[in-house]
């Protein structure tokens, strides 16, 4: 990690030959004759008939702070195209790339793409209000015939491993197409998203926060936050296991959607926790776009039968249609406090004087708060009498099984062979270990049985507060620095000062995230509503409610690089 933030661009991204040819990939669908990088593959007709140049028109396409509300406007109005508004947002990360790193590949065919959303467009066929917003994937999420790298260089030849190809796209991408997205790329993380602090992968070295390169930008779905808090998209996705949507959304002035578990199918995403904890959702940097994505997002799916669990629990008229001002009206929310955890409590001074700012806030819309709810419950003693073993070996055989029968491996012996090296993960005493189900281990009884003590207490001290909720800061403190001692240089602790993980994500329920102010160093203060499983709905409103009565987000800016960078 050390002095990361002050290496040269090509110093930081050694090895990375995924993203080298950005502006071949602009320039090869402009119809540059440019021979491409092994990775970028045949071009389609589409993106080799793309203009030469861009059109004045083009060029002025502001793509900062754009949301996918604006775009449909837009796009309705006639004021830009597709085309234009992919090209504008792949100039920009032209721009700035090289320096803040949130890419690990891009996707060549996003112009073809854009020609395709234009072409239904032009005919007056509108998919939806995702129809032609740029999005960006973390790279741990399957999209086909692209490499997944989930940050490790044992997944990518061009860093000595070898390239996990996906025949078919995961179930979350197979929606966000269908919605009419254009893929961009994918996205920077810790290897495995072993990481909740900062963005340092094997593949593709360590991403800058936009905000203060100097302090972490959240993990492990930091790459997903960085380009969308720079504008290099209008929204993305990231995982979870236990604050990788929250922390960088948190770290870079993000609404983040940590959903229950279940509600956004999984399969196609390289697990950490899939039986129990794993979930997917977006990042954005409004609440609407973040609404939106999840009603494209959320859903039952044969590909993931763990869905099945929120198929009632989806508003009829889904999650956008129900942000309406006035939510807090009412409502009544715990606070954090030593009940709930002891861990990163109490606050900074900083800290503290921002989330008393925010309960004001809260309370002038008509809200109540109830100070430390859980304080004598018993609950933060169960928490730290959790049981259970992992599910990680398991979770992973369904991965590699699913990746295609023509895919270059299916299992960590195949990827072994093919390696000519050991698989570094999930060794006991040498010997891989092996796919057990849970549910047939004891370890796999302990935690559910555990599990459903838990949220038994948890949903006890929500009723008997008459709590719609909790309203937490994100985290206990400012960001923490990106590189934590200058005079360790490997030194790398996952110290985010996270409040809801990892507790939330042992309870399945939902997270939403929202900014509400700033910190001296540049750095967002963010808080997160937290309810009961299966209640996106009302934290969207009640983030957005806020939202609108605060306008608190604010876009970073940006820079080219420092001197020698």
């Amino acid at each position: 990690m050390g002095a990361a933030t002050h290496l040269r661009p090509a110093e930081r991204r050694a090895g990375l030959a995924p993203l080298a040819p950005l502006a071949a990939v602009i320039a090869l669908a402009a119809s540059v004759s440019l021979a491409p990088a092994p990775w970028i593959g045949a071009q389609t007709a589409a993106a080799q008939a793309a203009p030469a140049q861009p059109s004045a028109t083009e060029q002025t396409v502001d793509v900062v702070e754009l949301t996918a509300e604006q775009l449909a406007q837009g796009y309705a109005e006639g004021r830009y195209t597709v085309t234009q508004v992919t090209r504008a947002f792949l100039a920009r990360i032209e721009q700035y790339e090289g320096y803040y790193n949130a890419f690990i590949s891009m996707n060549p065919d996003a112009l073809a793409d854009a020609a395709a959303l234009d072409a239904e467009l032009a005919s007056g066929s509108v998919r939806g209000p995702l129809h032609g917003v740029p999005v960006v994937v973390k790279d741990n999420i399957d999209v086909a015939g692209l490499v997944t790298t989930a940050g490790w260089d044992g997944f990518s030849s061009a860093t000595g491993g070898v390239d996990m190809v996906p025949q078919d796209d995961a179930a979350i991408v197979e929606r966000l197409r269908a919605a009419g997205v254009v893929l961009l790329g994918k996205t920077n993380l810790p290897d495995f998203a072993g990481h909740g602090t900062r963005t340092q992968s094997s593949v593709a070295g360590v991403t800058l926060n936009p905000y203060n390169v100097d302090k972490a930008p959240g993990g492990s779905s930091g790459g997903t936050a960085t380009a969308v808090a720079s504008s290099f998209a209008v929204l993305g996705l990231g995982t979870e296991t236990g604050g990788s949507i929250q922390n960088p959304a948190a770290a870079q002035a993000l609404v983040g959607v940590k959903p229950t578990y279940g509600l956004v199918p999984l399969e196609g995403v390289v697990p950490l926790s899939g039986s129990y904890v794993d979930v997917a959702g977006p990042l954005a940097k409004s609440v609407m776009d973040a609404a939106f994505a999840l009603d494209v997002l959320a859903g039952p799916t044969y590909e993931d039968l763990a869905t099945f669990a929120g198929a009632e629990h989806i508003p009829e008229g889904g999650y956008a249609a129900g942000l309406e001002r006035g939510a807090l009206e009412g409502r009544r929310f715990g606070l954090v406090g030593p009940g709930w955890r002891e861990q990163f409590l109490p606050l900074a001074p900083e800290t503290e004087a921002q989330y008393r700012e925010a309960i004001a806030a809260v309370e002038a819309l008509g809200a109540v708060t109830v100070e430390d709810p859980f304080e004598g419950s018993g609950f933060r003693e169960l928490w730290d009498d959790r049981e259970g073993g992992s599910t990680s070996a398991y979770d992973m055989y369904l991965y590699f099984q699913q990746l295609g029968d023509d895919a270059p491996f299916n299992s960590i012996e195949g990827w072994e062979e093919l390696a000519g090296r050991e698989y570094p993960r999930g060794r006991r005493n040498g010997e891989l270990v092996p796919p057990v189900r849970p549910s047939a281990t004891e370890s796999g009884d302990a935690y559910q049985g555990w599990r459903a003590d838990f949220i038994a207490l948890f949903r006890q001290v929500l009723e008997d507060h008459e709590l719609d909720g909790l309203l937490f800061p994100q985290a206990g403190s400012p960001a923490p620095d990106l590189v934590q001692d200058p005079e360790r240089p490997d030194f790398n602790p996952n110290n985010w000062p996270e409040l809801p993980s990892n507790i939330v994500n042992d309870l399945g329920v939902p997270v939403v995230t929202v900014p509400f102010g700033w910190y001296d160093d540049g750095t967002p203060f963010v808080l997160a509503f937290i309810g009961d499983r299966w209640s996106e709905a009302e934290l969207l409103m009640w983030a957005y409610d806020l939202e609108q009565a605060t306008l608190a987000r604010r876009a970073p800016t940006l820079d080219e690089g420092r001197p020698g960078s």
